[in-house]
């Protein structure tokens, strides 16, 4: 076991629609009981995670704690990665899941109840974890990543679930429906990966660390994060709305594999460029474009030391 540091917890007060906040009276008192040395730094507004973590006075075996949901989670990582002098190892990353969605802590078994959190971070068991990073829209030269990148279905249901006030998965339910009504034209999309090409009119494309994203979809039932590879799973455009909820039911377990159209995978890299249309993209809740044309997404493996079960 690796020697204990400091911990430096961000906590973003917003989180879960407020109910973060809620929870910070519990952290303390329970890292106080413990004896733990340990700061809480509360974050103000957008991307304040991220500038935070890049100017922490880290010490070589602090941990860097993201207490929010997926969107602090994306910060914390990227002010990790980002950090000036870059550390001499893999930065050490610990989670508290208290926002609404929660799905990538939900891949290393993080536990949702805080307590039980608390305890795993305490416990200090570091475990080897892959990072992504995804270069085009909005960020020409990349932004990192934990869980993965949505394009299309995904990310609109994405944008509808934000603007809702349930806090539940529910939400992105409700935004799945939204859009299967809507049924907006889908882009022709070219991808590259390894030694494999397709081509099709793409309604949803994942590109995930982690295995689950939107509260209960299961994107990547099978990515692992310590594989030094990210999974890819794209959906052809069905030609009917019932055909795309067949296909949309069966991502709650993950077999969605099992329909004609549906095309899963694995490597290092992927490259996708949009040849009609264009693509609307996001990264762990991070909008990266609305109408891109051009990305390029690949794994940087052993980025991180995850505190883990």
């Amino acid at each position: 076991m690796a020697e204990k540091g400091k911990l430096w917890i961000i906590l973003n007060p917003v989180a879960g629609k407020g109910k973060a906040a809620k929870q910070l009276p519990k952290i303390e008192r329970y890292l106080s009981d413990k004896g733990c040395d340990y700061k809480v730094i509360l974050t103000k507004r957008p991307n304040d995670a991220l500038e935070i973590t890049r100017n922490l006075p880290l010490g070589e075996n602090d941990a860097v704690v993201a207490a929010g949901g997926d969107g602090t989670c994306n910060e914390v990582a990227n002010g990790l990665l980002t950090r000036n002098p870059a550390p001499a190892q893999p930065p050490i990353i610990g989670i508290l899941p208290v926002g609404r969605g929660n799905d990538f802590s939900s891949t290393p078994k993080i536990p949702q109840n805080l307590e039980k959190a608390l305890d795993t971070l305490i416990a200090w068991k570091l475990q080897t974890l892959d990072a992504g990073k995804v270069t085009g829209g909005f960020f020409p030269d990349g932004r990192y990543f934990l869980n993965g990148v949505g394009i299309g279905f995904d990310t609109k249901v994405g944008f509808d679930a934000a603007k809702m006030k349930i806090t539940s998965g529910l939400a992105y339910v409700l935004g799945a429906i939204n859009n299967i009504v809507r049924y907006e034209p889908s882009p022709l999309l070219h991808i590259r990966y390894d030694d494999h090409e397709i081509t099709l009119p793409a309604v949803l494309v994942s590109v995930v660390n982690g295995r689950r994203m939107g509260g209960s979809f299961f994107m990547g039932p099978d990515a692992l994060l310590d594989d030094g590879l990210l999974d890819i799973c794209c959906v052809r455009r069905p030609a009917t709305r019932r055909r795309l909820i067949r296909v949309f039911l069966h991502y709650f377990k993950g077999t969605q594999s099992q329909f004609e159209g549906v095309t899963m995978s694995k490597a290092i890299q992927f490259h996708l460029k949009a040849l009609e249309g264009g693509m609307a993209a996001h990264c762990d809740g991070e909008t990266i474009c609305y109408d891109g044309k051009e990305l390029k997404i690949s794994c940087i493996p052993g980025a991180f030391r995850l505190i883990g079960i």
